[in-house]
């Protein structure tokens, strides 16, 4: 695959807590009509009301596609016979095709806003909720050789990404205070972007707008806006772009950002972060909604991009699934109502075999009223 002009990088998925159990795994569980999802303690169960539509149909986000796989497999163990196809086509093409009524549930890596909710709304009749699944890190990964160890800070990530850094032995990366001693070579740097509309995308760019106001003045959005570099289709296509070159950089989710790819420390002011699981709980801890109190449950990620919380990851990405609180069909309600409480119940912690972290306990229990709640 062709490596493009210089550009950035960064990618991965993740959140932290305690997994429950689902019931429902009896066929005749898949004809009851009674069972809800009690708010999960650490030894509680989840109760699932099994049935409704089968397949039931999704899109989007390829950031969760893993993921969502663990979910279709642990929602069959617990609803027998229930299953779920997936396509994963990006961010954009999933909120598309659900605003179409193309597609029961769409993914996405950023909640849906302005026009696109207001086309969700119309598409659904009420209000289409944000119902967060997958949370974590977003990483700046690099393939450069002889360096397995580089720190970068936002300013340094924005002129990579908007091109005004081009070269891996810029004296502005060789200041950040833990390359020192690297030795870096004169040598292009080759920025892998999304080349289709993602999530991802527009994540990464917020997150450069919060932290790096003075340097990032592209805006934000699902499109690549850095003007810099090559774009690849879907996560797997920008690790694949980055593996293939030396000097290569990119943003990916962490599930992608191994055999290969080298996810880069960020120092937002307190030293260099690695990303991993405990350093993206620290960063949790301080996530607010955009709509407290609602069910709609779209977080407010711009504090955390901005914060120089010591020890704390803060480029985060939060998947979605994108759902309408209220069904035309209760059949594809039912079912959609299930998927979601063993997704944030059993489907959690396998998700740490795939480079995910499982759901805070907090959110677990908001994302399982809003299960329950809809209509």
């Amino acid at each position: 695959m062709k490596i493009m002009r210089p550009l950035g990088a960064i990618g991965i998925v993740a959140s932290a807590a305690l997994v429950l159990t689902a019931c429902g795994s009896d066929p005749a569980a898949n004809k009851s009509s009674s069972n809800s999802a009690s708010a999960p303690a650490a030894t509680g169960t989840a109760q699932v009301d099994c049935g409704g539509k089968s397949p039931l149909s999704g899109e989007g986000s390829t950031a969760q596609d893993k993921a969502v796989e663990i979910f279709k497999q642990q929602y069959g163990k617990k609803c027998q016979g229930q299953q779920v196809n997936y396509t994963a086509s990006g961010s954009g093409a999933g909120v598309k095709q659900f605003n179409a009524n193309q597609v029961d549930f769409g993914g996405s890596d950023s909640p849906i806003t302005g026009a696109d909710a207001e086309a969700a709304q119309k598409r659904c009749g009420a209000e289409a909720w944000n119902i967060p699944l997958v949370v974590g890190p977003v990483a700046v990964a690099y393939n450069l050789k002889g360096v397995d160890k580089l720190t970068l800070t936002p300013t340094v990530i924005a002129k990579i990404f908007n091109g005004g850094i081009k070269n891996w032995n810029d004296p502005a990366i060789k200041a950040v205070k833990g390359n020192e001693s690297l030795n870096l070579p004169d040598k292009p740097i080759q920025v892998v972007s999304r080349s289709e509309e993602s999530g991802t995308t527009d994540n990464f760019q917020k997150y450069l707008g919060a932290a790096a106001k003075d340097v990032w003045k592209q805006g934000a959005g699902k499109k690549f806006n850095g003007g810099v570099g090559n774009g690849a289709q879907g996560s797997n296509g920008v690790a694949t772009a980055v593996k293939a070159g030396d000097g290569a950089i990119t943003y990916v989710e962490g599930a992608f950002a191994k055999d290969g790819l080298t996810p880069a420390l960020i120092d937002s002011g307190s030293g260099g972060v690695e990303l991993n699981a405990a350093n993206v709980a620290k960063s949790l801890d301080a996530a607010k909604f955009l709509k407290e109190g609602s069910n709609d449950l779209a977080l407010d990620l711009n504090a955390i991009y901005a914060s120089n919380t010591p020890g704390a990851y803060p480029l985060l990405l939060t998947t979605y699934e994108i759902v309408c609180s209220k069904y035309s069909d209760a059949n594809v309600a039912k079912a959609i109502k299930a998927f979601l409480t063993v997704s944030a119940t059993d489907g959690q912690k396998p998700l740490s075999d795939k480079g995910y972290v499982p759901i805070p306990q907090s959110l677990q229990d908001k994302v399982l009223t809003a299960a329950k709640a809809i209509a």
